[in-house]
């Protein structure tokens, strides 16, 4: 079964709706590939080493969350820029980016996939462009929830609480480097907040409210929507879909 390049962006178009956002870089198809597309390979960023595995597995497409282009990049294509353009485009494969269309996404959406990984069901919104999730959660310690999100992302998390810290019962997440939402989490009324990246002024404000900052990693949180999207609009118009984890510590 194949699909067209066509039929594959108005797809992720419609589900995503990337209209709605105000972003950092170009949603949609960034690099233009082949017209048919019989294989599909999503992944968080598209690396060099993500684009060589597609090729390995002969992918004509690639779907992710971290595409080429953003707002105050060099346009200069050269360098690593060079080197993964020329292997797109030279194995005409196409490249699908979409970056806060992703994380919002209600069911699919990185934010919605790492909430249900967690067990977390959200039950509103905060934060710029009500990217940030929060709902009511079984209640637990500052520590038993970060050893839960241990446990689920597989690898450590990085902690920030006072010395006594509020019970966690309403908790609040956002994929990636949202660290910034950390007060409007606060606002929303959450006791615990997490997301991907932690920066110097999260630690005093958590000390200061007693409402516990958990990072658990950049690539870590943000690895299900990509895949849940990708596999939705593979079986959708009849292609094979694969996953690639490329490792990231960040």
């Amino acid at each position: 079964m194949t699909t067209t390049r066509q039929d594959m962006l108005q797809a992720f178009n419609t589900l995503l709706q990337p209209e709605r956002f105000k972003d950092y870089g170009p949603n949609g198809l960034q690099v233009e590939g082949k017209t048919e597309i019989r294989k599909l390979v999503s992944g968080v960023t598209a690396s060099r080493a993500l684009i060589d595995a597609a090729i390995a597995v002969g992918a004509d497409a690639i779907f992710v969350h971290h595409g080429l282009f953003w707002r105050g990049y060099d346009g200069r294509i050269t360098g690593w820029m060079k080197q993964r353009i020329e292997r797109l485009i030279k194995n005409d494969i196409s490249l699908f980016a979409y970056h806060l269309p992703l994380d919002a996404h209600p069911e699919l959406g990185n934010n919605a996939q790492l909430g249900a990984r967690l067990g977390w069901q959200a039950d509103g919104r905060f934060g710029e462009q009500e990217l940030g999730f929060i709902g009511t959660i079984a209640e637990a310690s500052a520590q038993q929830t970060a050893a839960q999100i241990q446990q689920a992302l597989g690898r450590s998390v990085t902690l920030a609480t006072s010395e006594n810290p509020r019970p966690i019962r309403r908790m609040a997440w956002c994929t990636g480097g949202a660290q910034s939402f950390f007060e409007a989490a606060i606002a929303a009324g959450a006791d615990g907040f997490l997301t991907g990246e932690i920066s110097e002024p999260q630690a005093h404000l958590a000390r200061e409210t007693g409402v516990s900052f958990f990072a658990g990693g950049h690539h870590a949180t943000e690895r299900y929507g990509a895949p849940a999207v990708a596999a939705l609009v593979a079986q959708q118009l009849g292609v094979v879909h694969e996953f690639i984890d490329i490792d990231n510590p960040a």
